[in-house]
């Protein structure tokens, strides 16, 4: 069995069809009709984020935790409880292609690490987005970890203590972990998931923190800079 974790603070507005685009994926002829389970780890949530869970028929756990780490490590333990092979991560702001579980579990590797597009700039400038795609380079041999296109074996994520629980960056700690411990990585440049450029972090530091970062350093670069082009001294 293949299981899918999200991890949702008030997501009622992007999970559904975050949720749809899993079931098409489990869908998948190369899956060879294996059972796929989708866990959403219902954390703090206080909107309509259960009902949409319940009506996409997602298993749903709730945590207090008000912490990205904790919730996707919940969702994994329930994941494994219910006999999952293989766990794959994304979040509930993202939406997965449809080939995205059967390249993940047929990678070869004992972890699968994909990259990530942004499907709506909202107000970004343009000089924002042309930095990230110098960053995130689409190709294979990338070392960019986002959790939500990330996937691992039951055995490598046991082996390794599963994800920490911190606020953020427990993706990379959970990649860097299996690093260490030896386990083959897939460093794939797809299949690619899509994903938000909301302003409204869930997680400090996350995906949504790193775009405003990018925006401050592409603004202040250009601000040292004269209309004549001369730097500001």
């Amino acid at each position: 069995m293949i299981a899918v974790i999200v991890p949702a603070h008030n997501e009622a507005a992007d999970v559904g069809r975050c949720l749809k685009s899993i079931a098409l994926a489990a869908k998948h002829p190369g899956l060879q009709s294996e059972p796929v389970v989708t866990v959403v780890a219902l954390d703090a949530c206080t909107d309509e984020t259960p009902e949409v869970c319940a009506h996409h028929g997602a298993a749903a756990i709730t945590v207090e935790a008000r912490c990205v780490g904790a919730a996707r490590a919940a969702a994994a333990s329930h994941a494994l409880a219910l006999g999952a092979r293989w766990i794959a991560s994304t979040d509930a702001d993202s939406h997965v292609p449809r080939d995205w579980l059967w390249k993940q579990a047929a990678c070869g590797a004992d972890a699968f690490c994909g990259v990530v597009e942004v499907r709506d700039w909202l107000d970004y400038p343009s000089t924002v987005r042309q930095a990230f795609a110098r960053r995130e380079l689409a190709r294979d041999g990338h070392r960019h970890i986002h959790g939500a296109n990330l996937g691992v074996s039951a055995a490598a994520y046991q082996g390794v203590g599963g994800f920490p629980q911190l606020v953020t960056g427990e993706d990379v700690a959970l990649v860097q972990a299996l690093q260490r411990s030896g386990a083959t990585i897939a460093w794939r440049a797809r299949p690619v998931v899509t994903t938000s450029a909301r302003r409204s972090a869930r997680a400090p530091h996350g995906f949504s923190g790193f775009l405003r970062a990018l925006e401050r350093e592409v603004l202040e670069a250009r601000a040292t800079l004269l209309p004549s082009g001369e730097l500001v001294r």
